[in-house]
């Protein structure tokens, strides 16, 4: 890296407004490579593309040309197939940028997001994050580049990462530009506003902060006039050539370069200090955006902008106490014990099955209904209204499984809010299972976020707080369950899950299926520390080949001896009566040792559910 060109940009970025290139992607899509390709890999397969496409946004004017990098971070490559490859290709990223560019241009180092959630809303850690960022950074530092730009973010806490890895790779020399990715109301795709996120950008040792991608030209100016208000750092604008259009089939932008150099003269004059374009510009759009500059050359100044402060500034609200959320938080609080019967939604439209077999519960003294959604990725009635169903005619409380296969962050927030409308006031949050388990193998996963996400964003709701922390004026009073697992083949990660899942909020776990007393005991002793209230899954086995089914498919290990007494039973109604006495063994055993019990009712026999809970005995 030459400190050299660093102080030359710097200088430069004092003295004048700078010209960025535009769309990587968009040229090389125009160029006729797949959209399914690995673009960044194209840097050591086709660099003849990469180079040429530098060498026009050249002669079009642009004084700073990104690499070909956004996504050669471990993770992105990796789904390629190319993460052995991250040195080479971000070397060879820079090398063809720098032979375009010669004196004429500044190299950027481009760094786009991970790819992936990182905490609160997925597994990925902070450091994990910081430290996958810095590998990408010190290769693009090692071959060369002036500056670094941090583009496309939309998560705050993985840009905050981001910012921080490439100062300790880079030191306080090389500029670091910060650049969000916004909707059409200025805000982050969580909802974060323009203000919050302004305010957390000039905290953050970045040397310019901006927008890019996803807006449009209109868009972005009036989030720059915003931005001004809340930091004093050379701020960036790099928008789409506006929204794409289908055309035969293909996304074309329709911005025009003369419609992109109109909205440059009033970057200009609104003080941004660089100026360029994402998907969708090309080298014509920038040549267009060049003339303005060179033509305009205004003063080192900035718009006059009024925001509107708050007169009182909104916080998180209260959470409502565990107690007074449901009946089963009322009685989890004080301490007694409570026995759940799991019940599948219909396949059909008709769940009178279902409910009749919640009412032959209730009268049985079982405290709630646990309804799982969408159970080995099935087809079945909603959940939630299988849920609202049986509360309205069955009088039992249930319990909400909600999973995250089938919607992304927003209808998560938009269906927890309708649930919690509706009347349900009992969660577990899970992270539910594949499409490939399912009938339907070739169904499109969601998976925005896992359980410990889900759990953080119920927890926000409960607080008054969407997803981006932003006060909604009412709150939510849902009481978060998770799920775990005693037998887990990795107990450690286990472990480390479910301290996760507690300090996002869980307030109560419920257990796989547990026949082993030696894995539960184990579990409830390692976990000591993030003690909660702990359900334990009981399952009463119908045949032999269940408990061959429990062990070898859903990997829960049955201990030998209850193995063999299944398959010592000789007709189909010992096989149940057996189940159940084991079932029975096994919530006599786990009674001291937890809080209560999920008691499954195998292929919709209740009835057996009820005589395992007999063994419960006075409550």
């Amino acid at each position: 890296m030459s400190t050299t060109r660093s102080r030359q940009f710097r200088q430069h970025l004092a003295e004048r407004v700078l010209v960025a290139d535009g769309a990587m992607g968009t040229m090389l899509y125009a160029k006729g490579v797949f959209i399914n390709r690995c673009y960044d890999e194209l840097n050591l397969s086709a660099p003849h593309l990469v180079k040429e496409i530098h060498e026009e946004y050249i002669r079009a004017g642009a004084e700073i040309l990104e690499t070909n990098t956004f996504g050669a971070n471990r993770v992105r490559l990796g789904h390629f197939g190319f993460a052995d490859k991250l040195k080479e290709i971000n070397h060879a990223g820079v090398r063809l940028a720098r032979e375009a560019a010669g004196e004429a241009a500044f190299v950027a180092g481009s760094v786009g997001p991970l790819g992936i959630r990182i905490e609160p809303l997925g597994p990925t850690s902070f450091a994990e994050a910081r430290a996958l960022f810095r590998e990408q950074i010190e290769a693009l530092l090692e071959a060369g580049v002036d500056l670094l730009i941090l583009e496309t973010f939309y998560d705050l806490n993985e840009l905050r990462e981001a910012i921080f890895a490439a100062r300790e790779a880079a030191g306080d020399e090389v500029v670091v530009i910060a650049q969000v990715t916004i909707d059409d109301d200025g805000h982050l795709p969580d909802g974060t506003d323009t203000a919050t996120f302004t305010r957390r950008l000039d905290e953050w040792p970045a040397d310019v902060v901006g927008c890019n991608c996803s807006a449009g030209p209109k868009v972005t100016f009036e989030t720059i006039e915003k931005m001004q208000r809340y930091t004093q750092k050379p701020l960036s604008a790099m928008p789409n050539a506006g929204h794409p259009a289908t055309v035969e089939g293909r996304k074309i932008y329709l911005c025009s370069p003369e419609y992109m150099a109109q909205y440059a003269r009033r970057f200009l004059w609104a003080g941004v200090r660089i100026i360029g374009g994402c998907c969708g510009t090309t080298p014509e759009h920038i040549k267009a955006v060049r003339s303005e500059v060179r033509s305009l050359r205004p003063l080192h100044r900035r718009l006059e902008v009024t925001v509107e402060e708050p007169s009182v500034k909104a916080q998180a609200l209260p959470k409502v106490p565990m107690a007074a959320k449901s009946q089963l938080g009322a009685k989890l609080a004080a301490g007694k014990f409570v026995a759940f019967v799991e019940i599948l939604p219909p396949r059909g439209v008709d769940a009178s099955k279902e409910i009749a077999g919640a009412r032959l519960c209730a009268a049985h003294g079982i405290d709630c209904i646990n309804v799982p959604d969408g159970p080995r990725a099935s087809a079945r009635m909603s959940a939630q209204v299988t849920c609202q169903l049986i509360q309205q005619q069955a009088g039992i409380e249930a319990v909400l499984h909600f999973c995250c296969r089938d919607r992304n962050i927003l209808g998560i927030q938009s269906e927890l809010l309708g649930a919690y409308a509706a009347g349900i006031r009992n969660l577990i949050c899970i992270t539910g299972d594949p499409p490939r388990m399912g009938s339907y193998p070739a169904a499109t996963a969601v998976f925005d976020v896992d359980a410990i996400g889900l759990v953080n964003i119920v927890n926000n709701l409960n607080h008054g707080l969407d997803l981006g922390g932003n006060p909604m004026g009412s709150q939510t009073a849902l009481l978060i369950g998770v799920g775990a697992n005693p037998g887990a083949v990795n107990l450690e990660e286990e472990i480390r899950r479910f301290e996760w899942k507690v300090q996002a909020g869980a307030e109560y776990a419920v257990t796989q299926p547990v026949f082993d007393l030696r894995l539960l005991e184990e579990f409830l002793k390692r976990i000591e520390h993030v003690r909660i209230p702990v359900i334990a899954g009981i399952w009463p086995l119908t045949s032999y080949r269940n408990a061959e089914f429990m062990v070898n498919e859903l990997r829960v290990p049955v201990p030998e001896e209850y193995m063999r007494r299944m398959r010592l039973a000789d007709s189909a109604e010992k096989a149940r009566q057996e189940g159940v006495a084991i079932a029975r063994e096994m919530v006599q055993r786990v009674r001291p040792l937890v809080q209560g019990v999920q008691l499954s009712a195998p292929f919709g026999r209740y009835q057996m559910a009820i005589e395992v809970a007999e063994a419960i005995g006075p409550r």
